[in-house]
């Protein structure tokens, strides 16, 4: 896990190959495990076979790494992607997929020589760093018909959940942000919550409708969840705001993705404290507003 965070990408391949796949080699049962924990890959060659790729993860897993599915499918015969089915409306026009199928419990009804759980195609193609896809958007919807105010428009999701509630920020770190001035903001969080300060929700249980919503915003601010890597897999302004102990796929150190080009990095100092981070969100919202005023007025001055 070290070497991941430091964006060693060749040493992780070279200790999982050591190491986990020697044991799961080893023909372990682990079909009677929770779906997430469930190895299925067991390094057998993918090139010129009939894959599936199976979806056990979450939401925000699937859509970060289906964008591999592309580079996938130029070595293999046939892609067969089992995906979650609150996801497949998004992911039917998605480069690389041959079949698309909802994931439920049984097997699925899909011919194919070798299994992969998508959060191991990394693994599969030996990925490097540098050779993350950078192309975004990898997913496409079309744009909400939605009413905006004439103002700077923001989404915010600020809660993860209840399994890692490390992630979410406290609602008192965020009045601050209702009184910053010509911003209008709008809650993304779903499951729909009470938001920490009023405002509009465009959230909604479809996931392709409340991406096309996303569409309308001007950026998005997102703690680490699903609706964050949605944003990034559609190329909007995204700010995510991190934990101390951040997952392994936001690196240490840096304020940018390799996953996501329109993404920027916000990250405690120090575990459960939030307040320097919005801190550091007001101060980076006057430029954000500075700088699209700026094109704005060069826009106006265009058109005339």
């Amino acid at each position: 896990m070290q070497a991941m965070f430091r964006g060693d990408f060749a040493e992780a391949w070279r200790i999982s190959d050591a190491v986990q796949l020697r044991r799961r080699n080893e023909r372990i049962d682990c079909t009677h495990w929770p779906r997430h924990q469930q190895f299925i890959w067991d390094g057998t060659p993918l090139d010129n076979r009939g894959v599936l790729v199976r979806c056990y993860h979450g939401l925000g897993d699937t859509i970060q790494f289906v964008r591999l599915l592309a580079p996938l499918r130029s070595r293999v015969q046939h892609i067969t992607l089992w995906a979650q089915p609150q996801l497949l409306s998004l992911l039917q026009h998605l480069e690389g997929v041959d079949v698309l199928l909802p994931l439920h419990e049984a097997m699925p009804d899909s011919h194919h020589d070798v299994d992969i759980e998508v959060m191991e195609i990394p693994h599969a193609l030996r990925l490097d760093l540098c050779d993350i896809p950078q192309h975004v958007p990898y997913l496409h919807v079309p744009l909400a018909d939605v009413r905006l105010p004439d103002a700077l428009c923001i989404g915010l999701v600020t809660s993860a959940g209840a399994w890692n509630s490390s992630r979410s920020v406290r609602d008192e770190a965020l009045q601050s942000l209702a009184s910053i001035e010509h911003v209008s903001w709008f809650s993304l969080q779903f499951p729909i919550a009470k938001p920490p300060f009023p405002m509009q929700t465009l959230a909604c249980e479809d996931i392709a409708v409340m991406a096309s919503r996303m569409r309308a915003l001007d950026l998005i601010i997102a703690v680490d969840t699903m609706q964050a890597h949605l944003a990034g897999a559609l190329g909007l302004p995204t700010w995510l705001l991190l934990n101390a102990n951040a997952d392994w796929r936001w690196m240490r150190e840096r304020n940018d993705s390799p996953w996501y080009p329109t993404m920027r990095l916000f990250r405690q100092q120090r575990q459960g404290e939030w307040d320097q981070v919005i801190r550091e969100v007001k101060s980076a919202l006057k430029e954000f507003t500075r700088e699209r005023d700026i094109r704005s007025a060069g826009c106006t001055a265009s058109s005339d």
